[in-house]
């Protein structure tokens, strides 16, 4: 069954959120980091049905929206237990660092505990713990469809910054080179920040990959 994505940066730093539906009009949430109405009125004018909230990692500009979108929808949010405190602290998740006031969300409904195969609401991804950016990095893996979402550890052109809170530029690296690298080259990889790229593209392009 083919699915749809949907980019929208969201918050001043224009963090993407993805949505991701199946023609059937189920969808997921990624990373809902701000702007919860106006992500609530994408997905009603789009006639999507939302069945949970998975977060690449819990930093403030993923995070903002989390509450108002998972109480409207009445949908559960998974994220890494690496991270599973960190919505919870400014601290942790870096918003006391930066001039937009403390960011804060309920605990989330699941936690992903080890990488393989994920199956939720007829979604099945292959979950891949990519820690550098932050100790709880994944990203998802959709076979099927050769998408993968690497939240905040790739970009184009680019990677994810090292120096927040649990960062570590060798570490992402080593998630990047080992993990990412090793999936097909032309799988699309839908980034935290930025436009969509091609692994094939990074690996031959990417100055942090060479």
């Amino acid at each position: 069954m083919k699915k749809t994505w949907k980019r929208v940066p969201l918050g001043p730093l224009q963090t993407n959120c993805y949505l991701y539906a199946k023609e059937n009009g189920d969808c997921l949430i990624f990373d809902p980091g701000e702007e919860a109405q106006k992500l609530i009125g994408i997905i009603r004018e789009k006639g999507w049905k939302p069945v949970a909230i998975l977060l690449t990692h819990a930093h403030f500009d993923h995070i903002g929206a989390v509450d108002p979108v998972r109480e409207y929808f009445g949908i559960p949010v998974y994220i890494h237990k690496k991270e599973a405190d960190w919505l919870s602290s400014p601290a942790l998740n870096g918003s006391q660092y930066f001039q937009m006031g403390p960011i804060q969300a309920r605990a989330a409904d699941e936690l992903i505990t080890a990488e393989g195969v994920m199956k939720i609401g007829g979604f099945t991804f292959e979950v891949l713990h990519t820690p550098g950016h932050s100790p709880g990095s994944v990203s998802y893996y959709d076979k099927d469809e050769r998408i993968v979402f690497s939240g905040d550890a790739l970009f184009r052109g680019s990677i994810g910054r090292t120096d927040l809170p649990g960062g570590s530029h060798e570490q992402l690296l080593s998630s990047l080179k080992s993990k990412l690298m090793k999936l097909p080259a032309d799988t699309l990889c839908l980034s935290g920040h930025g436009p969509e790229t091609v692994l094939e593209d990074e690996s031959l392009h990417n100055p942090f990959l060479q």
